[in-house]
């Protein structure tokens, strides 16, 4: 059990130091993602992970520094899709 323990912890802070972008926080339909890359970048990221969630996709809310602020949007929601300025929303593939 400890090995299992060490093995996810030293996996995920691997993870961690090897990409410049991650998922903060995930609650309800808001994302905090911390993001050093490309704002493009961290659009694609964001529009994943919602559409991961059975989402429509992302919708930019604020940057605050390194910080970017997201709600996933549903498409029976009548909200629209906002990507950070400056970016586009890949339309998804099926």
């Amino acid at each position: 059990m400890k090995k299992i323990l060490l093995l996810t912890s030293v996996s995920g802070l691997l993870l961690v130091g090897c990409s410049s972008t991650q998922l903060n926080m995930s609650m309800g339909n808001m994302r905090l993602i911390s993001s050093s890359a490309d704002p493009q970048d961290v659009m694609d990221f964001a529009t994943t992970t919602c559409r991961d969630d059975f989402y429509q996709g992302a919708s930019f809310l604020s940057k605050a520094g390194k910080e970017y602020r997201f709600k996933c949007v549903k498409a029976d929601e009548n909200e629209i899709l906002i990507p950070i300025p400056g970016t586009t929303i890949t339309p998804e593939t099926k």
